[in-house]
């Protein structure tokens, strides 16, 4: 409570502060003994040695803006932004925010990294490296020892301690939760010089590490039951099933009460923790109420509950508690509800969320409860038709209005140093949406009845972000102040989808077993002996490299090198038999276009993408089918995962900028180099040369130059 009250009094100062699909994951447990002595004993160094630290951190810091040519440095993230509608609608006259920006300063295309996914992108963003110095790749890895998908950007193992008492092994302490992503962040850096960062949501921080300033993780945070985000689906019509990113749960109706309970964390025999509910139906206005313990709300048709607290006992005096929102779809002729996924509860969090830790309660007490889950807008409920346009934009818009009120926080605390907040709801509603502003998408017609179609969401997405950019420009209209809107990537339609692991066998690169089953996901079909690549993912293919996969057969070495360039050239000429179009602008060698330490871990081949394709729903889950193409029906309908070419991000500044081809991996040494920091040797990026206040704005829209694909990305 104390440190809770020192932290909110800290954020609350009105001087300027030194600038502030996967596995399961474990929660935390009571600590020992042992390990609350320790904590009180560093507890007590820290106190004695503060007056020392804070004096180093004092001349750290008037050192670093001595040389400082702002105060403050502010990045607005928006995830996916495309560079062609944004000037479309610019030309429209729909973005007089963004225009003055433009006036203000800059606008110019940013090149993002192959491949051009959300973790790999932001990853670069973060260290300012290419991915073969970061680690990150893809959502997901492979496990070398069983060819299973797993989380790439952390580890987390179920092992714990234990000590025998009475002959019984009892554990304590925590699972091991460890980051994947390699690499320092440039605000780590910025804090070694005494500089304060406040860092919202940008993705692959989770596990959060320390650093000077307070940070709130996102992609890949998981929710309370461990997983990437399961919805849950009640309906009295039908049985238990399993939905893609959910399930289904049947329930009856006796005398208008429905009996049922919400699925929470593994407990002490590893299966789920539940929690009972009741809901009472009023068949006179369609409405009813949810009573869980001795709280009851109101469930109205059509219309999300607030953050609802769940709590689920653990043990003796244990419990872990979670929140969600609940949309009461139905209640004749069949009652049917949605539930979102369990979030981890910010007031008391499960596990680590956020640096330091009291920081997400100290959001939470400040705005209410919010979602923590690191892909909060639930598209697979929309995929499997649970959710309609209306259901799913909710989600998006509540999301994003909830970091606004974080980052506005910031942006008053924060008089000197770094500002970080990245919104989703570009990248989740363009992914949903594209269909509608796609005539040739086999999902055009949508996927709710067409009264019920949001065919300008995408639009309105645009609008609502220009008021968001007039709100910060408004916070930020200073000479000491360098402003930053940026995306890690633009966008594109997702059309056609392709087998790799379906192409891989007609080409002999691929066996499966004789008796393969129809439908049977994560490769468990392949007969290892016999196959020399595999996909696996969203990024492109693996060989099945001797002494490197479990099973390998591919000789290392000179073998394995012209093996890739052969299924490069493969891939480079596949065309799509029902349209004609190449499908593959260009496959490249992972080995060519990666440089650092852990390119090994890559995929071997990184496939980029022409226009309106990508990997399969299907091939990236090891499922193979009949088909090398098929056809993209999901509500899923745009998406980015293609040659970083042609999904080029956006970069806006409120000063001139003198770069005819920035990167991403710019933005954080250009940060460094503002405050006075030398770029590290480690990153490849480089500080962009930024003009003074008030010079001549460029305000073209210059494009990165058509270099070699393996260039672009280092």
């Amino acid at each position: 409570m104390i440190v809770f009250v020192f932290v909110a009094a800290l954020l609350s100062c009105a001087a300027p502060v030194s600038a502030y699909i996967g596995p399961g994951a474990g929660f935390a447990a009571a600590s020992s003994a042992f390990g609350i002595l320790v904590a009180m004993f560093l507890g007590f160094i820290a106190l004695i040695t503060a007056p020392i630290r804070a004096l180093i951190r004092f001349f750290k810091r008037r050192k670093a803006h001595a040389r400082a040519r702002v105060r403050r440095v502010v990045v607005l993230g928006l995830d996916g932004m495309e560079p062609k509608l944004f000037e479309q609608y610019l030309a429209e006259g729909k973005l007089p925010n963004f225009q003055r920006l433009m006036q203000q300063g800059c606008y110019k295309r940013l090149g993002t990294v192959a491949p051009p996914l959300s973790p790999v992108a932001w990853s670069s963003f973060s260290t300012g490296c290419n991915p073969g110095k970061h680690n990150i790749f893809d959502f997901l890895t492979r496990d070398r020892r069983n060819y299973m998908p797993q989380m790439s950007s952390v580890h987390i193992s179920s092992h714990r301690r234990t000590v025998k008492i009475l002959g019984k092994e009892i554990p304590y302490g925590a699972p091991e939760m460890r980051g994947l992503r390699r690499g320092k962040p440039f605000w780590t850096t910025l804090g070694e010089y005494g500089i304060f960062s406040s860092i919202i949501r940008v993705p692959i921080t989770w596990p959060p590490e320390k650093h000077r300033g307070v940070l709130l993780s996102a992609m890949c945070l998981p929710d309370l039951r461990g997983s990437q985000g399961t919805f849950s689906f009640y309906t009295s019509k039908g049985k238990n099933a399993e939905h893609t990113g959910g399930e289904q749960i049947h329930v009856e109706v006796k005398d208008d009460v429905v009996d049922s309970y919400f699925v929470g964390p593994p407990g002490k025999d590893g299966k789920p923790v539940r929690a009972p509910f009741r809901v009472m139906i009023d068949r006179a206005t369609g409405s009813a109420k949810l009573r869980i313990g001795k709280d009851t709300h109101a469930l109205t048709p059509g219309k999300y509950t607030p953050w609802i607290t769940v709590e689920f006992k653990m043990g003796f005096r244990s419990k872990v508690s979670g929140i969600c929102e609940i949309l009461l779809l139905s209640t004749s002729p069949h009652f049917e509800m949605y539930v979102t996924p369990l979030n981890i509860d910010p007031d008391a969090p499960a596990m680590p969320i956020s640096h330091p830790g009291v920081y997400a309660t100290y959001l939470s007490k400040t705005q209410g409860k919010f979602a923590t889950l690191g892909l909060a807008e639930d598209t697979w409920a929309m995929n499997e038709k649970i959710l309609d346009d209306d259901g799913f934009l909710h989600q998006c818009i509540e999301a994003d209005h909830e970091r606004e009120i974080m980052f506005f926080d910031a942006l008053k605390k924060v008089k000197e140093g770094l500002v970080v907040c990245v919104f989703d709801g570009t990248d989740r509603i363009q992914h949903m949406f594209w269909r509608y502003i796609d005539p040739k998408h086999p999902g055009q017609k949508g996927q709710c009845p067409p009264d019920r179609q949001r065919r300008k969401a995408i639009e309105e997405l645009y609008i609502r972000n220009d008021k968001l950019v007039g709100k910060v420009l408004d916070q930020t209209n200073d000479d000491k102040t360098l402003l930053f809107v940026i995306s890690d990537h633009g966008f594109n339609s997702f059309r056609r989808g392709i087998d790799w692991n379906r192409w891989l066998i007609e080409n002999s690169y691929m066996t499966l077993k004789p008796d393969a089953k129809p439908g049977a996901k994560y490769l468990a079909n392949v007969d290892w002996s016999k196959t020399r690549a595999y996909c696996l993912g969203l990024a492109g293919v693996w060989l099945n490299v001797k002494e490197r996969e479990s099973q390998g057969i591919v000789e290392p070495g000179e073998e394995e090198r012209k093996l890739r360039e052969e299924i490069c050239a493969k891939m480079n000429e596949l065309k799509d038999p029902q349209t004609g179009e190449a499908a593959v602008k260009r496959a490249m060698d992972s080995r060519v276009i990666y440089r650092g330490p852990f390119k090994e871990e890559a995929p071997d081949i990184i496939v980029g993408y022409n226009e309106g394709y990508r990997v399969s729903w299907e091939a990236a889950i090891g499922d193979i089918t009949d088909t090398t193409f098929c056809d993209n029906v999901k509500a899923w309908s745009g998406d980015h995962c293609i040659h970083p070419s042609l999904v080029p991000g956006v970069m806006f500044c409120n000063r001139a900028i003198d770069a005819d081809a920035p990167r991403l991996m710019d933005i954080g040494p250009t940060a460094l180099d503002m405050f006075g920091i030398p770029t590290p040797d480690i990153m490849d990026g480089k500080p962009l040369r930024v003009l003074n206040w008030g010079q001549k704005a460029d305000t073209g829209t210059a494009l990165p130059p058509q270099q070699k694909p393996e260039a672009a990305v280092v």
